[in-house]
Formats: C-alpha cells, structure tokens, sequence
C-alpha cells in the first residue's frame, strides 16, 4: 500500500508539472499584440513575479490559442518534408527552458531512483495497475493511432483531421529521434541491468509528445487527460523495472519539446514565450490577436 500510494504522489507529480502552466495561470486582460512586443516594464501589475529574485516566473494570458492552421497540403510528402523542416525549429529559448526544467527535476529525484524502484518492482498491486502503460505507451501502439488519425482524414478529405494525425507522426518522430540520441550519448545502465539505454524513457518522451500535439489541436480542456495518460505510461516503466524515476521525468520534458516544436512554428504560434529579464526569466502565454 505505501509502494501504491508513492506511485500516486509520482502521478500527480508528473500531472503537475505538464499542466501547471496550462491550468493554473491567472487569466490577465493585457493589451499586448503578441510575446515578442511584450517587455518586462510592460506587463500589468496582477502579473508580478511569482519567485523571485532567483527565477521570476510571469504568465501574462489573454485568451487559449486556437488551434494550429489547417496547411495546404497534409499527404506523405508533405508529412516528410514538414518533419525535415521542423528540426530547425528545435533550437530556441523555450526549448531550452524545457529542456532546463527537465534536466534540474531529473537531478532533483535522482537521489530517490534507487529507494523508489526498490518499493515499486515486485508490488503486486503496484505491477497490476500499470502492466498496461508497457503496450500503451509503444512507440507501435502510438504510431499506430496516430496513422489511423491522419489514414481517417486523408480518405474522407478532411485537411483538420489528417493535420492532426500528420503532426502526431512527426511529434513522434521528432521524439523518437531526441530520445534516441540521448540513450546512446547518455549509455545508462537500465535498472534491470538489461541493457545501457535508460536514459531518457522513451515511453515517457513518446507519450507526452503525442499528449502535447494532440492538447494543441483540440485545446486545453483535453490537457488534463492528455496527460494523465502520458504520466501513467512513464510511472509504469518503474514497476516494470524498466527505468529510473529521473529516466522518466527527463523523458516527459523531451516529449514536451517534441510536441511543441513541431507545433510552435504554424500560423498560430504555441502560446508559451521565453525572456531574460532582469534577475531571471518571464514565462509568457500569449495569443496574438492579428
């Protein structure tokens, strides 16, 4: 029962962490035009910095974006190229903010890896209730939905639906290719000594990519299950003895920027914005109303 109740403190946690800015941000009536216009002398008194003087965290939302647009073309060859086009988004700020975030939870439960595995393989309980985030977190499993998505769009020609499946391929792609990369530079040892490709999880990474593109398209009120799912599917890598916990969390955050950058770049742009400002940094939602 303590293993079951610590695995759903990590649910949360994961929970938390993916929608915290989504579904907690204070809904401010801002003037501003877009992100980029927005400078820190600027911004209204009700959105003050949350931490400071280490980190300034400022959210500034006028409305959720809407979706991304429809393009013109969503068959096969477009779906490739777009992918191709996609990897020189994947440098930037927000990225890196991401990226930042990941990398300093992963150190900050690191020292718990050994403790939480320890409690959580052979729990019967704990072994029952995720056995099937392995088959709904593989990469065949997801790829899989996501081309019946795009196949369903394509066939019936409606451009809306095949985008969404167009970009859930190339978020998983995107993921897959991060992920990859990771492992064999990282060479991690796996927790059940089965090989040295932990790091990150890639069940994990593939799951909230696939949650974050699928968030952006149907909007906000589809992130809080979006990413239930995603957080089931890494938490049950540790019963599995598949993964550490910092595998996991790490995974989320490569996830995350997979989804985003192949979203962020479209006619409507993902509302999240990055700046230095003085004594930290402004994390910004923002929809432009051009």
């Amino acid at each position: 029962m303590r293993a079951l109740n610590n695995v759903c403190v990590l649910t949360v946690m994961f929970v938390a962490c993916a929608t915290a800015g989504r579904l907690r941000a204070q809904i401010v009536e801002s003037p501003l035009a877009d992100a980029s216009a927005a400078s820190p002398e600027s911004l209204p008194l009700s959105a003050a910095p949350l931490f400071a003087p280490a980190f300034e965290f400022v959210q500034v939302i006028q409305q959720p974006a809407g979706p991304p647009a429809t393009p013109r073309h969503t068959g096969i060859k477009a779906l490739v190229k777009g992918l191709i086009v996609d990897f020189k988004y994947l440098p930037s700020r927000e990225n890196l903010f991401w990226a930042g975030v990941g990398g300093g939870l992963a150190a900050a439960v690191h020292p718990l890896d050994d403790n939480l595995n320890r409690g959580l393989v052979g729990n019967d309980v704990a072994e029952n209730v995720f056995k099937a985030g392995e088959v709904l977190g593989e990469l065949p499993t997801l790829l899989t939905s996501a081309s019946v998505v795009y196949a369903v769009g394509r066939i019936g020609d409606k451009p809306r639906v095949s985008h969404v499946g167009m970009d859930l391929i190339q978020s998983l792609a995107m993921s897959e290719i991060l992920t990859q990369t990771l492992k064999y530079a990282t060479h991690r040892e796996r927790p059940d000594h089965s090989g040295h490709n932990s790091f990150p999880s890639g069940h994990a990474a593939d799951t909230f990519a696939f949650a974050t593109a699928l968030e952006r398209h149907l909007g906000w009120r589809y992130a809080v299950p979006a990413y239930t799912f995603a957080s089931y599917v890494a938490i049950s890598r540790l019963p599995a003895n598949r993964h550490w916990f910092s595998d996991a969390v790490f995974g989320s955050a490569v996830g995350i920027i997979a989804g985003r950058t192949i979203t962020s770049h479209e006619a409507h742009p993902f509302p999240v914005a990055v700046n230095v400002i003085p004594g930290g940094a402004s994390v910004m939602y923002v929809r432009s109303n051009k």
